[in-house]
């Protein structure tokens, strides 16, 4: 793979998905911002481009440990995994961590006061996210899921990429607000009183993080971009045979 600091870290991660773990040691975003440049990603960072590179070739040479070529996968199955994974996970793991961190925000938060904000954040992604989901489960998916199956169907919000463009603004969102959720417990780091349950509810986040980004990262940087694509190509295609 030909990797250079123009290269787009969406479109790099799109291809070979081990990569991400080369921008998350970064902390590079490669989901909500991943339409940068490696060049203009590792200049906010003050990194040496060349150094990130250089991991990046070494982790997408490797053969061990293959990855799932999502580009590959039609789109109404993409649309399809998504819900049944990633959707699903959401709502079974709001669930699970909403208890628990009430529970450690009640015990700790006099002596750990951002557990406080950590909790009003995770309260707001919730109520946000669950949202967000509906619409995408209700209006947008099974719009590509017709133009996948060849539908000829009117949008009923004119173009794909309307729906979309307010999509990527809560995946946006939802990137921010976990920003400042790991800024707050350092990265998930427990404190040196903290019990068991703390302990399990600062995993369960960084797990729901990771999650979120390989969630936003299939639809930003693979089914958006491909929706959109075959969007315009049926239009064209209905053009023509209108002529």
């Amino acid at each position: 793979m030909n990797i250079k600091e123009q290269t787009i870290v969406g479109d790099l991660v799109a291809k070979d998905y081990r990569t991400a773990s080369v921008f998350k040691k970064q902390g590079i975003d490669f989901c909500c911002a991943g339409n940068r440049t490696i060049a203009e990603a590792c200049a906010k960072k003050s990194i040496d481009p060349a150094l990130v590179i250089g991991d990046l070739e070494e982790v997408t040479t490797k053969t061990n440990n293959p990855v799932a070529d999502y580009n590959s996968w039609p789109l109404d199955l993409l649309a399809d995994y998504v819900e049944k994974k990633h959707h699903r996970y959401v709502q079974e793991k709001i669930v699970e961590i909403v208890p628990f961190l009430n529970k450690v925000a009640s015990v700790h938060g006099g002596r750990h006061p951002e557990l406080l904000e950590v909790q009003d954040l995770f309260r707001g992604c919730v109520e946000e996210l669950t949202a967000h989901m509906q619409k995408e489960e209700q209006i947008l998916f099974p719009f590509v899921r017709k133009m996948a199956a060849g539908d000829t169907v009117a949008a009923p919000f004119g173009t794909v990429q309307n729906p979309i463009n307010m999509m990527m603004h809560e995946h946006t969102a939802e990137g921010e607000r976990f920003r400042r959720i790991a800024e707050l417990t350092d990265n998930y780091t427990p404190s040196e009183d903290a019990c068991n349950t703390y302990r399990v509810t600062l995993a369960l986040l960084q797990e729901f993080e990771e999650d979120l980004h390989l969630h936003i990262h299939l639809e930003n940087n693979i089914m958006f971009p491909r929706a959109i694509a075959m969007e315009a190509k049926n239009s064209g295609a209905n053009r023509i045979a209108t002529v």
